[in-house]
């Protein structure tokens, strides 16, 4: 029982897709199986646009066991692949390699050289080839779309409730911790400098953020702080978790945030002095929140 898509974020419209395919090899006592591609299939095909994407493959993958899905097949995206004739991509690929009892499918699915496969072809061969199509309606394929358009929007704006609804689940990214200027430990708030593991990964807009974050297994409560840092004079991008309760050296490790809540934009202060106390102020606004 298959189906194929690059399931970016595996949201709340991913599942409903999800939960048909498990249902359907339940009916027939199968397993569940997702094809994806990596490097995303825009990166090969498209115009070369920057791609922002709601999880690297190793979170998708996470994503998609905790849904219950049995297997999870990721083809290499190349350009040899993405030319080869639509026929072969179901012959040699789909039918020798993975051997479908049913492909679960949307009916504006576009694959083989050209993009001239489609619903219609992959019904065309069903009979000859040994496996069922069913279709996944438009009305949920649009809903996943406009979802996984408004996920991005959202993160980007700071509407971080919007975006961890239609997720199911709260966003989260992951990093190494580096050396900053050391300026939050004078101020009493150390923080934690990360660099994103994943260049593709999309990091939320600029602001102030409650967080909960995973070091080494165990999780903390904490505040985010991503921008430029105005009241010190800008600077690059910058990603600050102040960790509450937490005194370790974490130089090098890797660290999970799970973003909860926005608190409020980014801001230049008079003073440090002036900074110092709205910091006291998002502690106290962080853990009523968390």
């Amino acid at each position: 029982m298959i189906t194929i898509g690059t399931f970016d974020g595996v949201h709340t419209g991913h599942r409903q897709i999800l939960d048909q395919l498990k249902e359907e090899a339940r009916r027939i006592e199968g397993e569940t199986v997702i094809i994806s591609f990596y490097p995303h299939p825009r990166k090969i095909v498209g115009k070369g646009e920057n791609i922002q994407l709601l999880n690297t493959q190793e979170e998708k993958t996470e994503l998609l066991s905790q849904c219950g899905i049995d297997h999870l097949i990721v083809v290499p995206f190349t350009r040899e692949f993405a030319e080869q004739p639509a026929e072969a991509y179901i012959t040699d690929f789909l039918v020798d390699k993975i051997q479908p009892h049913t492909i679960i499918i949307g009916y504006d699915h576009r694959f083989g050289k050209n993009r001239e496969g489609d619903y219609r072809m992959l019904e065309k061969f069903a009979v000859a080839c040994g496996y069922r199509v069913k279709e996944i309606s438009e009305k949920l394929l649009h809903e996943i779309a406009v979802s996984s358009t408004r996920i991005r929007k959202a993160l980007l704006n700071g509407e971080v409730a919007i975006a961890n609804e239609l997720l199911g689940y709260s966003y989260f990214f992951e990093g190494t911790v580096v050396h900053g200027n050391k300026l939050g430990r004078t101020l009493g708030y150390p923080t934690a400098n990360i660099e994103p593991g994943n260049p593709e990964k999309l990091i939320p807009g600029n602001g102030i953020y409650a967080v909960e974050t995973v070091i080494k297994g165990t999780r903390f409560k904490g505040m985010m702080s991503i921008g430029i840092r105005p009241t010190i004079g800008a600077s690059p991008r910058v990603i600050e978790v102040n960790i509450f309760n937490f005194e370790q050296d974490i130089y090098g490790a890797s660290i999970r945030v799970y973003v909860k809540y926005f608190l409020r934009p980014e801001e230049k202060y008079n003073s440090l002095e002036e900074l110092k106390d709205q910091l006291a102020k998002d502690k106290e606004e962080s853990l009523k929140r968390l």
